[in-house]
């Protein structure tokens, strides 16, 4: 493993492996660990590349205050893991920020993060929103750069890429009912679907199912607005301010309408019937299923004794520690992993970009819906019949189809074909 200095507004590289696009090992070391200073602000970022599959790697950009390379890498690793549970013509990557999102700030920092990340961007890496960082504030970044949208690394590929640029966009903003779009929803669409397919596993019809959901942004929002159009009492829901509980049933439209720009619902405007509880109630609300969708490591050591719910899905990345969720399988409590329950968003986004599925949110919608219950069925029946942890079968069949993928190119490094 070797470093290389540069600069001070320019990144230290750590790569691992012997030249570009030769991958790590999947469950070892990333191919290359990047960490950049901000000039301004002093404020670290971070770059992770798990895996290369055909030069690329998909996984967003987040920004938090706190963020960490170990974090990064992390979610970078479960970016290599989603990509390849779903076949993907794809590797694993992941950018983070430590800086907070809601400074003024915000928006120059990620800019110059973007700049300093340039030749990964507009070659390798193919990036989107995540936690404090909107798809549409990563696309005007990739616009005031010429680069058009984060889709950039994949879309200039193209046969004809100002048609594939036109093919993503309409699907990104194809509207769908509530008033909002299709890029905005269908991750929190695939967590509900990965919620049904649980409740369908039980041989249980959705309006005997209970959720309660820690977070209520883009993911969690998502996720709360499709689980009430199926049925699915959502019973509690948590964002910064505190949890939200009512044991009949959440209005979720009424309170998604409530939220600011953060996710944060206004609390005046809540009836009054709905008991407002402090936010860490969320994970020992009784719930049959808990999502937590927020933040990364929400369950640990600390508090796993806490869930109450019979199923954890983690809507967030790297949602439950490795310790947390050994001490949640003892209680037979399994856990669907995110490199399954959240890769909906990823899935799609590549569906989209090689045109398997349009600006129709119908077709995509029956697609993942499809896709996501399919797995969950198979992992929760292999937890079922065997006890075998949920991760360890996603892990299973992201390793078969690494695999085959590995023997079809038998050693040469494939171009994706993108119409």
């Amino acid at each position: 493993m070797t470093t290389m200095q540069n600069p001070s507004d320019q990144p230290t590289i750590v790569r691992a492996g012997a030249d570009e696009g030769v991958a790590a090992d999947p469950a070892t070391e990333p191919l290359l660990r990047l960490t950049w200073t901000d000039p301004v602000t002093g404020c670290r970022g971070y770059l992770v590349v798990h895996t290369l599959v055909n030069t690329l790697a998909t996984g967003g950009t987040r920004m938090r205050a706190g963020c960490t390379v170990t974090e990064v890498e992390d979610l970078a690793r479960g970016m290599a893991n989603k990509t390849a549970t779903f076949n993907l013509p794809v590797g694993g990557a992941k950018g983070g920020i430590d800086f907070d999102p809601k400074d003024p700030r915000a928006f120059e920092v990620l800019e110059r993060f973007c700049t300093a990340m340039r030749p990964w961007l507009d070659a390798h890496w193919v990036t989107a929103e995540d936690l404090g960082v909107p798809q549409h504030l990563i696309d005007d970044v990739f616009a005031k750069l010429g680069l058009g949208q984060s889709y950039h690394a994949a879309i200039s590929r193209a046969a004809d890429p100002d048609r594939t640029l036109r093919r993503v966009q309409a699907g990104l903003n194809a509207p769908v009912p509530g008033g909002l779009l299709l890029g905005d929803v269908i991750g929190g669409y695939g967590v509900a679907q990965a919620c049904l397919g649980v409740s369908a596993a039980w041989e249980r019809a959705a309006a005997d199912t209970t959720v309660a959901i820690q977070g209520i942004g883009t993911m969690g929002g998502g996720a709360a607005w499709y689980l009430h159009e199926a049925g699915v009492r959502v019973v509690a829901v948590a964002d910064a301010a505190g949890t939200l509980h009512d044991p009949e049933g959440l209005d979720i439209p009424a309170l998604l309408d409530l939220r600011d720009a953060y996710g944060e619902i206004d609390r005046s405007r809540v009836p009054g019937h709905v008991a407002r509880l402090p936010r860490e109630a969320i994970v020992s609300t009784a719930a049959d299923i808990f999502v937590p969708a927020a933040i990364s490591y929400a369950i640990t050591e600390r508090n796993v004794a806490e869930v109450a719910a019979k199923v954890v899905i983690e809507a967030a990345n790297a949602a439950t520690t490795p310790a947390a969720e050994a001490a949640l399988s003892a209680r037979e409590i399994p856990v669907i992993p995110d490199f399954v329950a959240n890769a909906g968003a990823a899935a799609w986004a590549w569906w989209l970009l090689l045109g398997e599925v349009g600006a129709d949110p119908a077709d995509s919608f029956l697609r993942l819906r499809t896709e996501m219950q399919a797995r969950v069925a198979l992992l929760m029946g292999s937890w079922s019949m065997d006890r075998i942890p949920p991760r360890t079968t996603g892990l299973r069949l992201a390793a078969d189809n690494r695999a085959e993928r590995l023997a079809q190119q038998n050693g040469v490094d494939v171009a994706v074909v993108i119409p």
